[in-house]
């Protein structure tokens, strides 16, 4: 009765069953794999939100398929000021830009934008476990890269290039890559344009956790011009840290001919939809206008839990936290004693606290955990002291 492209794994697994079992005892929860920015502790200004979303004009209905222009030019604008991959770094044009209800609703479009039934789409690894139900959803094949750690993390290009075949449509890169937390390099980015250039496929460069750097400069970003197609993705979730306001953007750049072809097919399908509401559309040069002080409120968010967490691990012989250079995410590197599945359940039965297993984001191998640096400082810093304890028994 139901389509096979639906055919998941729909029994709950073992660490689901005692978080369940956990959640019931009423005891507290470390949680230390926290992503929902609305509900950390973070001081947002209520008032400028709610007023931004009660603006007269939402009650009259003036569709556009692209996305109602003030609110495209509000994330041309965002743009402005940023590094590029390119040598040029032009402003970005607004009617190069399609706003949807979210990141995961632009890559089902842009599959099927650039997609066959059973055409393959690169995707790195280890990277966010989403998109194997998006692209199950658009009958597309994913096809993973690694990237590899030596003092850093770096995309495998010999593996991606051996990876392809002809029916490659285009290469997904996350930048920073989620949980790795590392930025695709200048170097990286050319070699990725020429080679998609080259066999008529396209960049899609998810750049939700852009703004944050671990470092002071800004991250070039994809969504200038070059050699190749190129969507890039980002939306309000982490930029304003609304992940409740469902508005995301796709910004379309590389060769004319291209763009105006992409743009105009992507217009009909965003036309098919029409799904970002108007209340949200309105608010949103306001909504990205107090960008600033919550992202500046998460950055020492997460650095006052990333240096607690380095100083916990100092005191440790067996544990190590890899490098980042951006992002939500830290990655513990630990003794491969179990699988990750059976670490991630004795820490949160023997210890009350809840990490990231790391197969969860595609890891090759065990001995991985994945903490989120957001968690609010004090349940963080204990959190981090029992996950010790559990190792250095």
């Amino acid at each position: 009765m139901f389509a096979s492209r639906t055919n998941w794994r729909l029994e709950t697994n073992r660490l689901t069953r005692a978080l369940e079992e956990h959640r019931k005892s009423g005891k507290k929860l470390f949680d230390l794999t926290a992503s929902n920015p609305t509900e950390c502790g973070l001081a947002y200004p209520e008032k400028e939100i709610l007023t931004a979303l009660s603006n007269p004009r939402a009650l009259t209905y003036r569709p556009d398929s692209k996305g109602l222009l003030e609110a495209r030019e509000a994330v041309a604008a965002y743009y402005t000021g940023r590094p590029g991959f390119s040598a040029s770094a032009a402003p970005v044009d607004p009617e190069r830009i399609i706003l949807a209800s979210g990141t995961s609703e632009v890559y089902t479009h842009i599959f099927r934008l650039l997609c066959e039934g059973g055409d393959e789409i690169l995707v790195p690894a280890p990277s966010y476990p989403l998109f194997e139900f998006l692209a199950d959803l658009a009958d597309v094949r994913l096809v993973p890269y690694p990237l590899l750690y030596d003092h850093g993390w770096q995309i495998d290009s010999a593996s991606l290039r051996a990876a392809l075949t002809s029916r490659s449509r285009a290469v997904i890169v996350v930048h920073p890559n989620n949980p790795t937390g590392s930025f695709v390099k200048r170097h990286e980015g050319a070699e990725l344009a020429e080679i998609c250039a080259s066999r008529d496929m396209a960049i899609v460069a998810d750049e939700v956790f852009l703004d944050y750097t671990a470092g002071a400069n800004l991250a070039p970003t994809f969504a200038f011009d070059s050699a190749a197609l190129a969507f890039t993705l980002s939306g309000l979730s982490k930029v304003s840290l609304l992940p409740q306001m469902k508005l995301a953007w796709t910004v379309v750049s590389g060769p004319d001919a291209l763009v105006t072809d992409a743009v105009n097919r992507l217009e009909i399908i965003a036309d098919t939809y029409l799904s970002p509401s108007a209340p949200v559309q309105l608010a949103l040069p306001k909504f990205l206008s107090l960008r600033n002080e919550l992202q500046s409120q998460l950055q020492r968010r997460i650095s006052t839990n990333l240096s607690a967490l380095d100083a916990t691990l100092r005191e440790s012989k067996s544990l190590a936290r890899l490098e980042r250079e951006g992002g939500w995410y830290a990655i513990l590197r630990v003794p491969v004693t179990a699988t990750d599945d059976e670490l991630t359940v004795a820490l949160l039965e023997r210890h009350d606290v809840l990490v990231h297993p790391g197969h969860f984001f595609n890891f090759s191998r065990e001995g991985f955990l994945v903490l989120s640096l957001i968690t609010p400082e004090l349940e963080f810093q204990e959190g981090v002291k029992r996950l010790l304890k559990y190792f250095e028994k």
